[in-house]
């Protein structure tokens, strides 16, 4: 880029030598796009909405009796999960037996699924409840799967900011789908 071409400038504020990686879909992340209103299943609840959805539609990777998991629409890495009850409840302490088992048992395959679709070397798996721990959405409980790699962390999000992801989600979504089943091939 050259300070004088006012082409690759335009925009981009005062000159200062700096590469720009625009990242326009994280301002709807940003202004709390897509939050819900309040705290019920009725008020614009997208983990309510994502599963009337078909899966490829709402980044689906896999569908259970209690739970769902699903690609995260604004993620920490490629292949960030989250593992969803159904039902519109806020605190863990709420499951079910069946919601609680399943939503253990889906974390496990999505450890399985991230691990053949992409080789992660670790994870960070846990929830955010409440507002004050965290949670963008804090009416409906969500519990991360972040597939980590050695490296992963680099200058880019501690000094710019910004995450680099190097796949669609649709592919991503699409990856982890056949890995997830292909886990029941083998069982």
């Amino acid at each position: 880029m050259h300070d004088s071409d006012p082409i690759e400038q335009a925009g981009a504020g005062d000159p200062d030598n700096f590469q720009r990686l625009w990242t326009p879909h994280r301002m709807a992340y940003i202004k709390g796009e897509n939050k819900p209103a309040g705290s019920g299943p009725d008020d614009g609840c997208p983990f309510c909405e994502i599963p009337k959805l078909d899966d490829a539609e709402g980044l689906i990777v896999a569908r259970g009796a209690a739970v769902y998991a699903v690609l995260n629409l604004y993620p920490y890495n490629s292949g960030h999960l989250m593992v969803c009850p159904y039902r519109h409840v806020s605190d863990y302490a709420d499951l079910d037996a069946a919601e609680t088992a399943e939503l253990s048992a889906f974390t496990q395959r999505a450890l399985g699924a991230l691990r053949r679709a992409g080789g992660a070397q670790g994870f960070n798996v846990g929830m955010n409840l409440g507002a004050v721990a965290g949670a963008g959405i804090a009416a409906h409980l969500h519990q991360h799967v972040v597939p980590r790699w050695g490296g992963d962390t680099n200058f880019m999000p501690v000094v710019g900011h910004t995450r680099v992801l190097p796949q669609l989600l649709a592919d991503t979504r699409e990856l982890l789908a056949q890995a997830w089943h292909s886990d029941e091939d083998t069982a």
